[in-house]
């Protein structure tokens, strides 16, 4: 959408509408916007003049919107905060600002806090700071630098890189398995499960393991972390990415009794479109080399 500036209305206006109509009362919004009651009224009326709409109107002591009014103060507070946001995420990012990463609490703990040690000693420089979270953000809209997500790699307006495969195994505790190596899938259904709650992609797995999820004795776990820490504890197996059981395989608190192969599902490197600070190309050269 092109904007044709010659009949836009004037940035003064739509600040002084915002206001008043998020705080409903023209005697607020001038204090906040530290102009005086009449001239925030002016400019509204001015901009009801321009649009040919009525806006806002008094009722009883306060204001109130019409319907155009409601959806036009709703589309300049998501404007303004957007700006707001644009504004600050460029003053945030000189040289000394860190790098934010957005990543899930069990990638960022199994996977790249174990690495991470390196990476600083090379680049001391560039300070990095880490938001795990189990959600999809909008990297915009939260001035984040890098996502590093979970799934097939097709999310449309941003820049994609693979970053490592998600293959997925079946491991237990030695607790658990009791020495067992080979398990045959009658005694992998005989076995106790821990399985991450709200996610149909393991049982999905399981099926292509040949596995029958419904018939299963599966403890549903609130977290990827929990159902984890479960399965070290032995109270059962658990089917999670390979690449985050690296440490618990090496020190021998899992091990695997089983693989899952899905070629459709990776981890991902995520930017938003546009140039890249430097923090950043050296921070995702970096993760491709420590694969």
């Amino acid at each position: 959408m092109v904007i044709d500036w010659r009949s836009f209305p004037s940035l003064t206006s739509l600040r002084a509408f915002e206001a008043a109509a998020r705080l409903q009362s023209f005697t607020l919004a001038a204090k906040q916007l530290n102009v005086t009651h009449a001239a925030v009224a002016q400019q509204v009326r001015g901009l009801e003049d321009h649009l040919g709409r009525e806006l806002i109107y008094r009722d009883g002591r306060g204001l109130a919107l019409t319907a155009e009014g409601a959806k036009l103060s709703g589309a300049l507070a998501e404007g303004f905060r957007t700006i707001a946001l644009g504004l600050a995420e460029t003053r945030a990012t000189g040289p000394a600002a860190p790098l934010r990463v957005t990543l899930t609490p069990a990638f960022a703990a199994q996977w790249l806090m174990p690495r991470l040690k390196g990476f600083w000693s090379a680049h001391p420089e560039v300070p990095i700071s880490l938001h795990p979270d189990k959600k999809v953000v909008d990297l915009r809209r939260e001035g984040i630098d890098l996502g590093i997500r979970f799934g097939n790699g097709r999310w449309p307006g941003l820049d994609v890189e693979l970053l490592t495969a998600a293959d997925y195994v079946i491991v237990g505790a030695p607790a658990l398995l009791q020495g067992r190596k080979n398990l045959t899938n009658a005694e992998l259904s005989a076995l106790p499960w821990v399985i991450e709650q709200d996610w149909p992609e393991a049982l999905t797995w399981l099926r292509s393991f040949g596995l029958q999820p419904d018939v299963l004795n599966i403890a549903y776990i609130p977290t990827e972390e929990l159902a984890l820490s479960a399965a070290r504890q032995g109270y059962g197996l658990h089917v999670e990415a390979a690449a985050l059981l690296e440490q618990d395989v090496a020190r021998g608190t899992l091990e695997i009794v089983g693989q899952v192969r899905d070629d459709s599902l990776a981890y991902y490197m995520v930017t938003r479109p546009g140039p890249k600070r430097p923090e950043l190309r050296i921070f995702t050269r970096w993760l491709k080399a420590a694969v």
